[in-house]
């Protein structure tokens, strides 16, 4: 099957329109040795790093940690970009990049939490979010149901992440604004995936 032609829009992103990879599909091989994965692999092996730095930091502000939370939620926008240069998309890749991002915003969320970095009520919704929806994403898997990520879901992230990043370094109403724009963002996003799981397994109608 022939690639779209990789303009500019398509390279950053911007442009998502047609039908994802063929590899990245159910069913397809997971293909786990790839330069996108390996990015990954990266992301994910950092994620205990920046916690123990974080928690090690006394007030849960440190420069280094901070940094490399930054590092691993821009590897997110890498990884996308290293698949569409390669054309090496797995379906591994499709599973591992919303799990490392949703392990990121919780460990994130963790260490504002414990520091009191950020108010606790929009922390606490957004866990507990990222939590069911990981939950919600395995059971669907096990019942063939697979998701397409929405631009809204896709775009929450950035406000979100960008809010625990800003906490980490200082105080300002901006973190927190952007926390709960990143929330609503979230929330809303999290409607059409519970919309588009109930219309999955909806049975078809029987009418004529």
């Amino acid at each position: 099957m022939a690639r779209t032609p990789l303009t500019f829009r398509r390279l950053s992103g911007l442009d998502r329109s047609g039908p994802p990879p063929p590899e990245t599909v159910e069913g397809a091989p997971l293909r786990p040795w790839t330069i996108p994965n390996a990015i990954g692999y990266v992301r994910l092996a950092l994620i205990p790093v920046y916690l123990v730095l974080a928690f090690s930091s006394g007030d849960g502000r440190d420069t280094t940690a901070a940094i490399i939370y930054a590092a691993i939620a821009g590897g997110d926008y890498l990884d996308g970009i290293a698949a569409r240069v390669t054309g090496q998309y797995s379906r591994l890749g499709a599973l591992l990049d919303p799990l490392v991002d949703r392990m990121l915003v919780v460990s994130g969320v963790v260490v504002c939490w414990h520091f009191e970095l950020l108010p606790r009520l929009p922390l606490g919704i957004l866990a507990a979010r990222e939590l069911v929806m990981l939950v919600l994403s395995q059971i669907g898997l096990r019942k063939g149901i697979d998701l397409k990520i929405n631009y809204i879901g896709r775009w929450a992230v950035w406000p979100t992440m960008f809010a625990l990043f800003l906490a980490m370094l200082s105080t300002t109403w901006i973190a927190e604004a952007s926390l709960w724009l990143g929330l609503g963002m979230t929330l809303i996003a999290t409607g059409f995936y519970f919309r588009e799981g109930y219309e999955k397994l909806r049975p078809p109608s029987s009418g004529a």
